[in-house]
């Protein structure tokens, strides 16, 4: 199974070491060694670390929509994503992957915060 970790603060005054963010991704190495992801921002820092097994050449994490504005970090997957990803790019959605991940990305533009009711599968994820 592979690794997410992350660090947000609500304070406008207070700002996420990157360091720090670094540190935790780095004391889950033992959770996938293929392949490590990072996203720091003033409030937030999320990573993660990858154990390849299944779609090795794509899937790298974190992973924004089209502007940068969500971001997410995930492990599991979205059994129901292909389903999923045609009716968001119905919805004028545009992919840059074909992985699970970003099709959660999407329906939680979409969707906010019932998103997760439109997943079928297994998973854990944290979104910015």
């Amino acid at each position: 199974m592979c690794g997410i970790c992350g660090i947000m603060t609500f304070s406008p005054a207070a700002e996420i070491a990157r360091d720090e963010v670094r540190r935790m991704n780095e004391a889950i190495f033992h959770r996938g060694p293929d392949e490590d992801g990072f996203y720091h921002g003033e409030q937030i820092g999320m990573a993660m670390r990858r154990l390849s097994i299944i779609d090795l050449s794509s899937g790298q994490q974190p992973i924004s929509n089209e502007d940068g504005t969500i971001w997410i970090i995930f492990n599991g997957e979205i059994y129901n994503y292909l389903e999923l990803r045609r009716e968001l790019e119905s919805r004028g959605h545009r992919f840059k992957t074909k992985s699970d991940t970003e099709a959660i990305v999407h329906a939680y533009e979409e969707f906010g915060v019932d998103c997760p009711a439109k997943l079928n599968g297994m998973f854990g994820f944290a979104i910015w």
